[in-house]
């Protein structure tokens, strides 16, 4: 196998190793020789500089272990920092979160209801307002798969508490 196949496993295509049809090249042992200390160099160099990447990303990891009934903080954006305080007091709330760590909020209201014209269509949508575990949201929503999976909250053609 040549030495270029040796390290990446493929054919060389450069034009290095192009020959014509017909042509034949003889390489002397001193080359190959020569070839091969520098693929072991360029292996060696490698991993040397993986090993090194290894050792800096080591060195910034903690392992961290929690037990039941320990309060933790996550991140859930970019820039999110926070300074202790013994006197900050969260209370706590009941929230299933699921295996993917995710957790479920449901609708509480209708908010408004606007109509949006895509490419000659109509598409009706309304704003739902979610209670969760981390209060109120608001989110633009379409009316028929509102109406379908939470009718309730279309009760008698009025959206619950208010009139559009």
């Amino acid at each position: 196998m040549a030495p270029y196949e040796a390290l990446y496993g493929r054919k060389c295509w450069t034009p290095l190793c192009w020959l014509e049809p017909g042509e034949d090249i003889t390489l002397g042992p001193e080359v190959v020789q020569q070839t091969t200390e520098k693929v072991k160099l360029i292996q060696e160099r490698m991993r040397t500089a993986q090993s090194r990447q290894k050792s800096y990303q080591d060195k910034r990891r903690k392992d961290l272990e929690f037990e039941v009934g320990d309060h933790v903080f996550l991140r859930v954006s970019r820039g999110l920092g926070y300074i202790h305080d013994p006197s900050h007091v969260i209370e706590l709330d009941d929230v299933q979160v699921k295996e993917n760590l995710t957790y479920e909020t449901l609708p509480l209201r209708i908010k408004d209801r606007r109509t949006k014209h895509l490419r000659g269509k109509e598409i009706s949508l309304v704003k739902v307002i979610y209670g969760g575990a981390s209060g109120e949201d608001a989110t633009w929503e379409l009316e028929s798969q509102m109406r379908t999976t939470y009718p309730s909250l279309f009760e008698s053609g009025k959206f619950r508490g208010q009139n559009f």
